[in-house]
Parts: C-alpha cells; sequence; structure tokens
C-alpha cells in the first residue's frame, strides 16, 4: 500500500508546477511484480488530479495581476493566450511533455477550459506516457507484464 501511495503522491507532485518526476518511481516498482495496470491506473490519476491544481491556479490566477509580486507581465499572459487559442484544446494532450506541460495546464485554468474537456484531454495523455514507461520497461528488461 505504501508504495501506490507514493507513486500516487509523486506523480500529482509531478503534475504541479514543482520539479518532480514520477517516472522513476514507476519504473522500479514495475520490477518488483506489482500488477503493471494497477501502477498505471494510480500514476494516471494521481497526475491528472496535480493537473487539475494547476487548472485550478490558472483559473483564479488573473485576479492577482494587479499585485506587484505577480509573476507574469502582462505581454507573457497575452502570447500564452494566443499560443493556447491557435493551437486550442487539443493541445492538452500533451500536458504530459516534461516541458511546457505543466505551463499549459495552467493556461487552460487560464482560459477556462471546462473541466470535464479538460479532464478528458489530460487524462489520455498522461496514462500514454505511463503506458509509454511500461513498454520501454518491457523492452530494456525483456519481460512483459
Amino acid at each position: 500500500m505504501i508504495a501506490y501511495l507514493s507513486l500516487f503522491a509523486s506523480s500529482f507532485l509531478a503534475a504541479t508546477i514543482l520539479p518532480f518526476y514520477s517516472e522513476v518511481l514507476l519504473y522500479a516498482l514495475l520490477q518488483t511484480g506489482e500488477p503493471a495496470w494497477l501502477l498505471i491506473v494510480v500514476a494516471s490519476i494521481g497526475n491528472t488530479l496535480g493537473a487539475v491544481v494547476n487548472w485550478y491556479l490558472g483559473r483564479y490566477l488573473l485576479h492577482f495581476k494587479d499585485r506587484r509580486w505577480f509573476y507574469f507581465k502582462d505581454e507573457q499572459i497575452e502570447r500564452m493566450q494566443y499560443w493556447f487559442q491557435r493551437y486550442g484544446i487539443w493541445s492538452l494532450l500533451l500536458a504530459w511533455m516534461p516541458m511546457g506541460g505543466d505551463v499549459l495546464t495552467l493556461i487552460a485554468g487560464i482560459m477556462k477550459v471546462r473541466l470535464g474537456i479538460f479532464l478528458t484531454l489530460v487524462a489520455i495523455g498522461k496514462t500514454a506516457r505511463y503506458i509509454a514507461v511500461l513498454y520501454f520497461a518491457q523492452i530494456t528488461h525483456g519481460w512483459f507484464v
């Protein structure tokens, strides 16, 4: 049970704006004999819920744009919004990417993408990434789960 909670926590944190990696733990747990499908489900749920944190942050982020401590400049926000409008909600399938994926989920919140659509697209992309980790683990070790 601790292994699954650790995987959930690391997957959750990896999807937030904090620098964290869950693939290493998933790879290690795949070698312990735990059911691969269950590990992928736990990692995918944790990672998707972590992305929801970014979505909520984005939803309410612009309320603070007039504060001195606000991180983003108006030009940066406009550029992010333009990029998201250009590529659309389908870009959320790329929310799994290590560079830019977290920002993409934050922008989706700023752009007020409906949560149901957000969850569906992000979950598909993030689950596909964990399935890819499983696939490469199988290839490198020559075992199939």
